[in-house]
């Protein structure tokens, strides 16, 4: 075993194993706190909650609570592993929730590949949940899976996997044009990985100001083209009418790639093709599509990110999913929407503009931090992302009338929101 294997193994085992407990919101001390939990009291918050199922959200954790699911048919970047391997992922998912966003969370492993069949399972424990996180389930049945829950549940049905990426990457692009003078509708994008990540992400830039016209996507096959044999609904929406038909030719005069797929797929000449200042987004875990190193060298002036913790620009959800539902739970919204998305994205390019405090950097060593080239997206240990992140989505939920619970006073709620993490923070 490796050292990393080590230290990660005897993280997950020593002491409680896993990382997940569940913990009692009330005393249960003395004879009347159990009777007030369970029997006789808890027949009365029984009977509200039948004449008026809203009073879930008054007399349960419902409000803040989280299922995480997934299938395991496409775990991180290690395929299908089954529903009991994606466990520890399930709840890692559940800490990021609770660290990032004080929001409660039951990791729910479903053994069930079949689309339908894990639809129904979900859709039949969904009145559990305030919202769901579904999670490594392969394409293209995440599409299909996300779609049809987001019909028959009326909590907030969200694939990070998909979501996740576009959001933050979508922050990072409009940063990162801004810096080099360039405008979304002018920009060459061309896409490495057409799986859930890469398509949602697409639409996402496009909805962001990419013009169809000016996108590529490609996969193991090539690019992704009109009339191509065997595409899946997704990929005959995203298809170009460009001629080029690889990622090499692809990438000719390019002023953005975006790689969701696999390690070393950009070449440094690739790189060299590609138009003045260029934005590379080398997102396969944990090894990119090209180096850091490597393309540092290979162009002083390109605009670099990956999804590790170890080099600037980190493109990671965990800047997504846990304020996007924190803001979401909040209003109770009845589902996320594209708008609420979209504000994210804007919030976090625009929280990247601002003056970085003392205490972000001393959680990173003491390193200085300020927009430009090497920082075009916030820390993940910067506590007011949820802040601007859960506010921007609880308002999109209000203006888009998915709002149950509708805020007005909107200073209130985000010093709500810093005295509900203070713990986290001090």
């Amino acid at each position: 075993m490796d050292e990393l294997e080590i230290k990660a193994l005897k993280y997950h085992e020593e002491g409680r194993p896993g990382k997940l407990e569940v913990i009692p919101s009330k005393p249960c001390r003395k004879a009347e706190d159990l009777s007030l939990a369970y029997t006789p009291g808890v027949a009365k918050a029984v009977l509200r909650i039948a004449d008026n199922p809203q009073d879930s959200y008054r007399y349960t954790s419902k409000g803040n609570l989280v299922a995480v699911i997934s299938n395991g048919t496409a775990i991180l970047g290690l395929g299908n592993r089954g529903a009991l391997a994606s466990k520890p992922v399930m709840e890692g998912k559940g800490v990021l929730f609770k660290r990032f966003a004080d929001i409660d969370v039951f990791d729910i492993e479903v053994d069930e590949a079949d689309p339908d069949k894990f639809i129904e399972i979900v859709r039949a424990i969904s009145p559990t949940f305030g919202g769901i996180n579904l999670e490594d389930i392969k394409g293209p049945e995440c599409f299909y899976i996300e779609n049809e829950l987001k019909k028959r549940c009326d909590i907030p049905v969200f694939h990070d996997d998909q979501h996740g990426t576009a959001i933050i990457a979508s922050a990072a692009l409009i940063n990162a044009a801004e810096i080099v003078g360039k405008k979304l509708e002018d920009m060459k994008v061309v896409f490495s990985g057409a799986g859930a990540a890469g398509c949602s992400t697409a639409k996402m830039f496009l909805m962001m100001g990419v013009r169809k016209e000016n996108l590529i996507m490609t996969d193991i096959d090539g690019v992704i083209y009109k009339g191509r044999p065997n595409m899946n609904k997704v990929h005959e929406e995203l298809a170009t009418s460009s001629p080029v038909r690889t990622l090499r030719e692809a990438l000719v005069g390019a002023d953005m790639f975006m790689g969701v797929s696999a390690k070393g797929i950009l070449k440094s000449d690739m790189l060299l093709s590609m138009a003045k200042d260029p934005i590379v987004f080398a997102m396969a875990n944990p090894d990119p599509e090209i180096t850091y190193e490597e393309a540092k060298a290979t162009r002083s002036d390109v605009i670099m990110g990956t999804g590790r913790s170890d080099y600037p620009n980190q493109i990671n959800n965990i800047l997504g999913f846990p304020f996007i539902f924190r803001g979401a739970l909040d209003v109770k919204a009845t589902e996320i929407t594209e708008n609420m998305k979209k504000a994210a994205a804007l919030a976090l390019a625009a929280l990247a503009k601002e003056e970085v405090p003392e205490e972000v950097k001393k959680a990173y060593g003491g390193e200085d931090f300020s927009f430009g080239r090497d920082y075009v997206v916030p820390k993940p240990f910067d506590p007011r992302v949820i802040e601007w992140e859960a506010v921007a989505v609880a308002k999109a939920a209000c203006e888009d009338g998915v709002a149950r619970a509708p805020i007005t006073d909107w200073d209130g709620y985000r010093k709500s929101l810093r005295e509900r993490m203070k713990r986290y923070w001090e």
